[in-house]
């Protein structure tokens, strides 16, 4: 319990690598960064908000090209969500200033506290767009890449086609999205990189004790709720990456789920 509330949630940040082949990716895009970050939950009790602000500075340190948010950015009514999403973008500020662009979607808290409109005017304000089932182009690349942003399963607002309506065939893309259940929705070829986030990894996760985990209360995303999705899972041409967030749910614990940033470099093939 000590170490589980004092020491892994607030001292040990877990820093994800890795390359990621991407069919129809330029040449010109090749080596492009992108950073993950997940499940902030701000206005959860005894949250770890000096976590948040440490995963905030890795990522501006590491100079990424793109930036992507994975939603629930806040947790709870108390206190008031005005005050939760002030600290939210105070603790995003480094982000803010780097000029680096930063994309979001919005997780199932953020709409269960009634939170969703003042979270997306405050970040579309300051400059991040808010993406829910939609596409948009990155700016200053060199080259063509689409971010998708699909809503959060819960409360029911994840539409793929919605989500990939505008984006050309041969367009390279990542797609981002809160809940993982969502992926196997994707056409073949359609989702190369998807990241999400939820499922804090387990929050709790002891060996042989699944019972134990945050995943005993959403039994379906068992499925994939670390890492890679596994081979075979999702549409032919698909991947997906389940970051571990910074924050908590239902109690301030981690075990053998710490923290995560995930970096993923693109580069042409797959």
């Amino acid at each position: 319990m000590v170490y589980g509330v004092f020491v892994e949630p607030r001292f040990v940040l877990d820093e994800e690598r890795a390359e990621v082949a991407m069919p129809r990716l330029g040449e010109e895009l090749a080596g492009t960064e992108v950073a993950v970050v997940s499940d902030l939950q701000i206005g959860m009790w005894f949250a770890n908000e000096g976590m948040v602000r440490t995963a905030v500075e890795t990522i501006v340190a590491a100079e990424p090209d793109v930036v992507l948010l994975g939603g629930d950015f806040v947790y709870s009514t108390d206190p008031d969500v005005e005050t939760q999403v002030d600290t939210l973008l105070e603790l995003l500020q480094p982000v803010l200033d780097s000029g680096i662009p930063t994309y979001a979607v919005l997780g199932n808290h953020d709409h269960a506290v009634d939170a969703a409109e003042e979270l997306r005017t405050a970040l579309e304000d300051a400059g991040v767009p808010v993406l829910r089932n939609e596409a948009v182009t990155v700016p200053g690349l060199g080259g063509e890449l689409y971010v998708i942003g699909v809503g959060p399963e819960t409360p029911g607002l994840a539409d793929v086609d919605e989500a990939l309506a505008d984006v050309p065939d041969e367009a390279p893309r990542v797609v981002l999205m809160h809940n993982p259940t969502v992926f196997d929705r994707f056409p073949a070829g359609t989702a190369p990189l998807t990241v999400a986030g939820h499922t804090h990894c387990g929050q709790v996760a002891l060996p042989g004790t699944p019972d134990w985990a945050y995943l005993a209360l959403t039994a379906e995303e068992r499925i994939v709720a670390d890492g890679w999705a596994p081979e075979g899972y999702g549409a032919e041409g698909n991947r997906m990456f389940v970051t571990c967030g910074i924050g908590f749910s239902v109690a301030p614990i981690r075990v053998n789920a710490p923290p995560q940033v995930a970096f993923f470099e693109l580069i042409p093939g797959g």
